[in-house]
């Protein structure tokens, strides 16, 4: 089964999310628990125990830290990613988010429609990015992608 049945994030490092990021998050979770496609491939001969998997997501000196287990608490892998890659796509995906929430306020449809296009693009590219990352330590699609992306989004520093 190579998917994720649980994440933990590890939020303590960083200032709180707002309610409208926080409801993203919860969103993301849900939505990645219930359809992900997640498989740590192994490395230099050895074999990996099979999923599903756990996965807890920090940031710990500077870097994402993804620490991936087995239902009954295996070491898997643990991967350590440079901030630098994901800082831009993350701060511009805070900025049209923001003009995304105050647009669904007083602006008609169209023009919400244009900036949640906008917002879908950048944040495909920050899904992407994630997968060039992650290339070699894990396999995930785009939908696994792009909702990791969010929680992410929830530990980076805009």
């Amino acid at each position: 089964m190579s998917r994720l049945s649980s994440i933990e994030i590890d939020d303590s490092a960083i200032a709180p999310a707002t309610p409208e990021m926080e409801q993203e998050r919860r969103v993301a979770v849900f939505d990645l628990l219930e359809d992900n496609s997640f498989t740590v491939p192994g490395r230099d001969g050895q074999s990996v125990p099979d999923g599903p998997y756990a996965l807890d997501l920090a940031i710990r000196e500077g870097r994402l830290v993804f620490d991936v287990q087995t239902e009954d608490a295996e070491k898997v892998a643990e991967f350590h990613l440079s901030l630098g890659p994901f800082r831009q796509v993350v701060k511009d995906y805070f900025q049209i988010c923001e003009s995304y929430f105050d647009a669904v306020k007083k602006l008609p449809p169209a023009q919400i429609e244009a900036i949640d296009m906008a917002r879908r693009g950048i944040h495909n590219e920050g899904a992407r990015t994630l997968q060039e990352r992650l290339e070699g330590k894990a396999d995930l699609d785009i939908d696994t992608a792009r909702r990791l992306f969010t929680l992410i989004c929830a530990l980076i520093p805009a």
